[in-house]
């Protein structure tokens, strides 16, 4: 019996040994395939011929698509290029696409505000692949023209979509939510109530409807008209779920109004109203705003109680509150723990971690943290990239804001304009002017354009020092991709 057993886990972990290698490879895979795609020269060169080269029909599958596009929407690819590989794959015989992908691929035309090719991929797919539609693609879609486009705009891109994409399907409250948290996101809240009022007897409300509208208040940061609304939306007969409350707490912890959260959360238990994660995971963080460090451990430590097992959300919102509480040693204490407990760590654990670590002990807690983040091969998100870089090169360490940038371009990535201008700015003042160029050519050559800011800069400084080729390789590369992406904010002198 007992050999039986040592055989048995024997082959439990040859088969954990065989999935692991699996999962491996194919990670190496999508991050080989990302960076070809992320680095080839556009619009020089068809991204098609080279994907023929190196993606062999075996290595498609819908998780190998749908990882590369989540790695170029991370990337910040070009939208064109990731249009391509959809394309692709959706050519390859026998390949079966699938939402995700599809969603991915709109979301990243959509942000780059390709919304022409972005109305002809949700044209072209309701043609021919139908069951790709949902409503998360529909949300993409009216979110990021309630962006970047008008109120107006987002309505009649409502009205588009009923007629013209999801054709034959009749739309209903689900539908009508989305276009209400389009709005409610973009803060259009005196218009977004407008709709409701208006559209509200076609598409019956349910409990969604009003939470999104609640929320939409909350986000304004105006807690009057949210509690006003919450006062209505019980009028009109609906019974407050645990979203709503965790809105209702999430806006009072917001406004530094602990006291109110922690009532709500004592009112969910005398309704009968379960609190989850999310309600613990707002509280600590609110705790934290009002650096109550001692009532965040608190509830914390009262997990296991209520049946709740923390997940990375309700640990960084730890950390937060021990980095308010100016804890930062505990703080590393519990991203250690994190690790220990295979929870790892995410984009908003380094943010804060770093921005704690700038305030407690400078520049070289920071390259501590850093050096600990490179090891781990982590790509930190735009934001936490923007924040490095203005550090580095406030603190006239150039040196890492170049491996920053070396770091996101090896990787495959595409760094966002903000950080090319910050270590621009850096490399320009400093009278860097070759790496300056190079930072920025290595932009525009994978699709991407630069700010005016960054332009005029390189311009003016490149004028000084007579290094007037340099300026026309940069004009040409910048003329070339006028001609194939949105209009930009960058304007080139041409006399």
């Amino acid at each position: 019996m007992l050999c039986l057993m040592r055989i048995f886990q024997r082959s439990k972990s040859t088969h954990r040994a065989f999935l692991s290698s699996v999962a491996s490879k194919s990670s190496s895979e999508i991050e080989r395939i990302t960076r070809i795609i992320n680095d080839h020269p556009f619009p020089d060169q068809p991204l098609h011929p080279t994907l023929l080269h190196h993606v062999p029909p075996t290595l498609l599958s819908p998780y190998f698509v749908e990882n590369v596009l989540g790695r170029l929407f991370a990337a910040h690819s070009n939208g064109l290029k990731a249009l391509e590989f959809f394309k692709f794959s959706l050519s390859q015989p026998h390949f079966t696409p699938s939402s995700d992908a599809f969603e991915k691929t709109l979301h990243i035309l959509t942000r780059m505000r390709y919304f022409d090719k972005a109305w002809e991929l949700m044209i072209n797919t309701g043609e021919k692949h139908p069951s790709l539609l949902t409503l998360k693609s529909m949300s993409i879609m009216l979110s990021k023209i309630a962006k970047f486009q008008s109120f107006e705009d987002t309505l009649h891109a409502f009205e588009r979509i009923e007629s013209e994409i999801f054709v034959g399907r009749k739309f209903g409250t689900e539908e009508f939510n989305v276009l209400l948290r389009a709005l409610c996101t973009e803060r259009y809240m005196k218009e977004a109530r407008a709709v409701f009022q208006k559209l509200h007897v076609r598409f019956s409300p349910n409990i969604k409807t009003m939470n999104i509208l609640l929320l939409g208040f909350k986000e304004c940061g105006d807690i009057t008209a949210m509690e006003l609304f919450y006062h209505e939306m019980v009028r009109r007969g609906f019974k407050p779920s645990t979203v709503t409350y965790n809105i209702r707490i999430d806006g009072y912890c917001k406004k530094g109004c602990f006291g109110d959260g922690l009532r709500l959360f004592e009112e969910m238990k005398r309704v009968d109203c379960v609190p989850g994660l999310e309600t613990i995971t707002t509280l600590i963080h609110g705790a934290g705003l009002v650096r109550n460090v001692i009532k965040a451990k608190q509830l914390f430590d009262e997990m296991p109680e209520r049946n709740l097992k923390p997940d990375i959300g309700v640990y960084n919102a730890l950390v937060s509150s021990l980095i308010r509480g100016r804890d930062v040693n505990s703080a590393m204490d519990l991203m250690d723990e994190m690790e220990d407990k295979q929870i790892g760590h995410d984009n908003v654990t380094y943010h804060t971690m770093f921005l704690g670590t700038m305030k407690s002990s400078g520049i070289e807690g920071v390259c501590k943290l850093y050096n600990k983040m490179i090891e781990r091969n982590f790509v930190p998100k735009t934001r936490t990239v923007v924040m490095l870089m203005k550090f580095f090169c406030e603190n006239r360490r150039l040196d890492l804001g170049l491996d920053l940038w070396k770091h996101l371009v090896d990787k495959g990535f595409c760094p966002h304009s903000h950080a090319l201008e910050i270590l621009v700015t850096g490399l320009c003042v400093r009278g860097r002017l070759q790496e300056a160029c190079d930072c920025s050519r290595q932009i525009l050559v994978r699709g991407r354009q630069m700010s005016d800011a960054v332009y005029r800069m390189l311009q003016r400084f490149l004028l000084q020092s007579n290094e007037m080729a340099k300026l026309e390789e940069l004009n040409s590369l910048i003329k070339k991709l006028q001609t194939v992406l949105p209009p930009t904010r960058v304007s080139i002198d041409t006399d």
